[in-house]
């Protein structure tokens, strides 16, 4: 099987490798200094890795590319079962890691360490790398791996190698899978007794003697486990590979930071380790993505063919402007910038373009919705309604409440540093008699608010709540819908963004209530491996809890409103 594979490879004299190496040192090709190094180290080894006993294999690099286009398949949108031509900076990658060999012919680099920006297609080449390692690299009772902390982060990557099996007419017949539909886990060579499956830190410990091991999203690997599980099972092989391919991250004390530096210190020649591949990319000293879309080619290398597009780029770099934590995740995931762990939600200038002076009291009678984060018994404990616009171009007004107890609050004055008693005697904080918070005085309060507001909902942190909601039904409030609101990512990452959205399309309001305000300027994010974030309460510089009612009051506002939207476009009448 091997051998035929081989022969469908079509000669060619390109040098796809030495071709992308001299147009980037040449400047033909925009790229950053850790790729221009890396290219350059390719092309100085043309002329003096001999004297260590490496040399650069053509043929070997004609195969695999031809591999590539011959065999393998993409999958997804109008990329579905086209044939997989490398681009320039992958053939250079993958002919690099194949056509460079010792002087047994074996290969030479055993560890790979891949870093572009996001959506620029590193998945589906780590892919087809291991399937190639798997039928036609020629090793018997070839173990590949896609390896990750967790199962499901290793299936993710496992499936663009399932899929690209299921696109090829060649491997589809040729290798046996284990699993049917998306619950496939094993790829089966028959003929050498080898296998691809994905695997786990928590299920490795039987010992893998990985002929090729894959690792993707590196920046997530809070230890190194998942490599040094791949490192440990080189013994049994003669030419092992590990391929980690990776975005940016942002603490440069993980597995993924250290990796980094290490690379950048390879590449550019700082370091001397010649079974070590390195691919990184980075902006320039002065280079700012946000304000110079030339730069963005140094980081996505893909971007010339279309991957990702420019206008989604565009749209990222729109959305994260005057949102510090989101431009920080743009930052590292879109243009390859290492950034603090921490950095703030909302910038002072966004929240201050959005004070509008106005009493709340003349909202009255409108539709609102509101989120409430109940405290522990001595702390700040937030409500923020969502009051509806009445108008066309009109924005959302956001209303606060915020108490304390009213014993004590001296010496919350001095530990969070904020004036609480002016605020109180402001009218901006409402205090309840003794040392705890009195759910009683702000069940009252939402009772009184429903005088002046037709509210239809308010959303809230299951934590806290049961004897509030016991209370209201003891004493008989009538209160309006309490809607349970999950703190996770699943429910507040949505929210989230809504409310984020509006607020950068001036569809909201504040009327620079000072202890919202406070709580917006403490506020952080975190960030789950998928990408989801909410609020952090561990991570903020102080308190945050109006924000919190502010995202969950967004959450139900703003998805009622586009539900009634639709609903009204699902029944307009028909016009004949």
């Amino acid at each position: 099987m091997a051998t035929y594979l081989m022969n469908l490879v079509k000669n060619t004299s390109r040098d796809p490798v030495t071709t992308y190496a001299r147009k980037v040192v040449q400047g033909k090709i925009i790229a950053g200094e850790p790729v221009r190094a890396a290219c350059q180290r390719h092309l100085d080894d043309l002329e003096t890795a001999a004297q260590r006993g490496f040399f650069f294999d053509l043929e070997k690099v004609r195969r695999v590319v031809g591999f590539f286009r011959d065999v393998l398949k993409l999958n997804g949108g109008d990329y579905e079962g086209e044939p997989y031509n490398l681009l320039d900076w992958q053939a250079f990658i993958v002919g690099s890691l194949f056509g460079w060999v010792d002087s047994e012919g074996l290969r030479r680099f055993r560890v790979a360490f891949m870093e572009t920006g996001k959506g620029s297609g590193k998945s589906p080449m780590i892919a087809g790398i291991g399937l190639y390692g798997l039928v036609a690299d020629g090793e018997q009772r070839a173990e590949v791996y896609a390896a990750a902390t967790k199962k499901d982060q290793a299936m993710v990557l496992f499936r663009d190698a399932v899929a690209m099996v299921n696109q090829s007419p060649i491997l589809s017949k040729t290798l046996k899978k284990s699993g049917l539909g998306d619950q496939v886990w094993n790829l089966s060579y028959l003929k050498n007794n080898s296998f691809f499956k994905p695997i786990s830190s928590d299920d490795g410990q039987s010992g893998p003697r990985p002929h090729i091991g894959l690792i993707d999203e590196v920046h997530e690997h809070k230890t190194a486990h998942a490599i040094d599980m791949m490192r440990a099972g080189f013994k049994f092989r003669n030419q092992p590979m590990i391929v980690m391919i990776t975005n940016s991250g942002s603490d440069k004390k993980t597995p993924c930071g250290i990796h980094h530096d290490y690379a950048i210190e390879v590449a550019t020649g700082r370091r001397v380790d010649d079974e070590f591949f390195a691919y990184v990319c980075a902006l320039d000293e002065g280079d700012d993505p946000f304000q110079d879309k030339k730069c963005w080619h140094k980081v996505n290398p893909s971007l010339r063919f279309g991957l990702p597009t420019k206008r989604y780029l565009m749209g990222q770099v729109k959305d994260a402007k005057g949102m510090p934590s989101k431009e920080a995740i743009v930052r590292r995931l879109n243009f390859c910038q290492w950034t603090e762990a921490k950095s703030p939600w909302i910038s002072r200038d966004v929240w201050t373009n959005a004070r509008k002076v106005y009493d709340w009291r003349d909202l009255q009678g409108r539709k609102a919705y509101g989120g409430l984060d109940l405290g522990s018994t001595t702390d700040l404990t937030g409500l923020v309604l969502w009051v509806e616009p009445v108008s066309p171009g009109e924005p959302w007004h956001i209303v606060p409440f915020a108490w304390l107890p009213e014993d004590g609050l001296g010496q919350k004055e001095e530990l969070d540093r904020v004036p609480y008693f002016a605020w109180k005697t402001a009218g901006f904080l409402e205090t309840t008699p003794g040392r705890a918070i009195s759910k009683r005085f702000i069940l009252q309060r939402i009772v009184e608010l429903q005088d002046c507001f037709d509210i239809q909902c308010i959303a809230y942190d299951r934590w806290r709540m049961e004897d509030l909601i016991q209370m209201a039904s003891d004493d008989g409030y009538n209160l309006p819908e309490l809607v349970p609101f999950g703190q996770g990512y699943k429910d507040m990452s949505p929210a989230l963004e809504m409310f984020e959205t509006a607020l950068l399309n001036n569809e909201i309001v504040h009327n620079g209530h000072p202890i919202m305000t406070m709580c917006a300027a403490n506020s952080v994010t975190a960030q789950d491996p998928a990408g989801n974030r909410k609020l952090d309460k561990v991570k903020a510089t102080g308190r945050i809890d109006l924000m919190v009612a502010a995202v969950m009051g967004a959450g139900v506002a703003l998805t009622a409103v586009r539900e009634i939207d639709i609903d009204e476009f699902i029944n307009r009448p028909i016009i004949a």
